[in-house]
């Protein structure tokens, strides 16, 4: 091979290296101002009129609020936490994060809209419609409550 040639592809080596390089940090640069996407914050989850109508039979029963501590410890903790916080461990991974029970804007809902988001469940919270009777979910409403007042 010629001297000339030699040289001429070690340019446009170096040139094609040097533009890539270029190029490279140039799509680079782009990522790294480009905005990221922000998470949109999740919609609020309402119970229908109806569930706000209903009443609590359980209300201001001792003996029902311990059988809810007892049931929340068992089935609400693992995800809500021991002092429903919404910081439990099982559901530090989950979106929307578990409720904090002890926030006003839990505790602002009447008993008839937790009894049905117990019942009904959304994204990770399962529904216990089957798995409980009516009567163990207004036990956990009635601890729900109580949950507040440990803040």
């Amino acid at each position: 091979m010629k001297k000339g040639n030699s040289q001429n592809i070690q340019r446009k080596s170096v040139g094609f290296l040097l533009g890539s390089t270029v190029l490279v940090g140039i799509v680079a640069m782009a990522f790294a101002f480009t905005p990221m996407k922000q998470e949109k914050p999740a919609a609020a989850w309402v119970a229908p009129e109806s569930a706000n109508a209903l009443k609590n039979p359980e209300k201001d029963n001792a003996a029902a609020t311990a059988k809810g501590k007892s049931l929340y410890n068992s089935m609400c903790a693992s995800c809500h936490g021991k002092e429903g916080k919404g910081d439990g461990g099982a559901g530090a991974a989950l979106k929307p994060k578990p409720t904090d029970h002890t926030s006003a804007k839990c505790q602002e809902q009447t008993d008839g809209s937790l009894f049905w988001k117990i019942g009904e469940g959304k994204g990770g919270m399962l529904s216990y419609k089957k798995q409980l009777k009516d009567e163990q979910r207004w036990q956990l409403v009635n601890y729900i409550r109580k949950l507040s007042a440990k803040k």
